[in-house]
């Protein structure tokens, strides 16, 4: 194996099963890069996932520049795409879970984040690309943290100080006695483990996804030695089940970021809590 940790997928390619040499199994060192520019050490550098989310943030506006600069009556195939994504998410997730009324002024931002999501994780299969920038915890922490920041400062402005205190901490004067314990859980789990459920969910899934996909795929080129061959076979076939099974949750994991988002919007919203 490598001997140098930030070259991602690192094994050597002339290891194979019955030459005396170990699983190159993947770990960390998957998730890894060598800084494209910069030094590491100074933490002023530029390297892969930070390339992938910038193309990715540019392929994204240049698509929905593209499809609604000039849009038609009759739109054309990549307007009538962009418009059956932007509607999805406008209508199947906004006004479901926010409404119609009060959801609409909050569209732009979910659209702009599902995409954003959806985006960063297809990466993953992409060719030369072939890593989901959210496997980075860096990421969705950061995503969180924007959601955080509306979800807490609309509901002070909606419910003033006493209000969204009471929000955030689930007062009600029937539970009694167990009222003052309830509101410290209530509080604790609003304000501190939601956002980092919110941000640990995406990437825990796409980190695990991305870690089965490279040991499948490294397992594939190992066992190409002697009879390993039939078993190199089995696991090729795993490879194309995973890269079939991330496309489902790759885009399932926008949807429920996303869905997430929308649920503490509206429960900022709320009147009654």
């Amino acid at each position: 194996m490598s001997a140098d940790p930030t070259q991602v997928l690192a094994f050597e390619t002339d290891c194979h099963i019955f030459d005396g040499c170990g699983f190159p199994a993947p770990g960390l060192h998957s998730f890894l890069f060598k800084p494209i520019w910069g030094d590491a050490d100074s933490n002023l550098y530029f390297n892969k996932p930070m390339l992938l989310a910038l193309l990715g943030s540019i392929i994204i506006i240049g698509f929905f520049w593209a499809a609604f600069a000039k849009p038609k009556v009759v739109p054309g195939k990549l307007q009538m795409i962009a418009e059956m994504g932007y509607d999805f998410v406008r209508r199947g997730i906004v006004y479901e879970t926010i409404g119609k009324r009060e959801g609409e002024k909050y569209v732009p931002l979910i659209v702009s984040l599902f995409f954003f999501v959806w985006m960063m994780n297809i990466w993953a299969i992409i060719p030369l690309a072939q890593f989901p920038v959210t496997s980075i915890i860096a990421y969705p922490a950061v995503l969180a943290l924007i959601v955080y920041v509306v979800w807490v400062s609309l509901t002070f402005k909606r419910h003033g100080f006493v209000g969204a205190f009471k929000n955030f901490t689930g007062y009600d004067k029937s539970l009694g006695a167990v009222l003052p314990l309830a509101m410290a859980i209530e509080f604790f789990s609003n304000l501190l483990v939601r956002p980092f459920t919110h941000a640990v969910r995406l990437f825990a899934n796409m980190f695990a996804g991305h870690t089965l996909l490279v040991l499948f795929t490294i397992a594939t080129w190992y066992l190409l030695n002697g009879i390993g061959i039939a078993y190199a076979g089995v696991s090729f076939v795993m490879v194309l089940v995973m890269l079939a099974f991330e496309l489902f949750v790759q885009a399932l994991q926008a949807y429920v970021f996303v869905l997430l988002t929308c649920s503490f919007i509206q429960g900022a919203l709320a009147e009654k809590h």
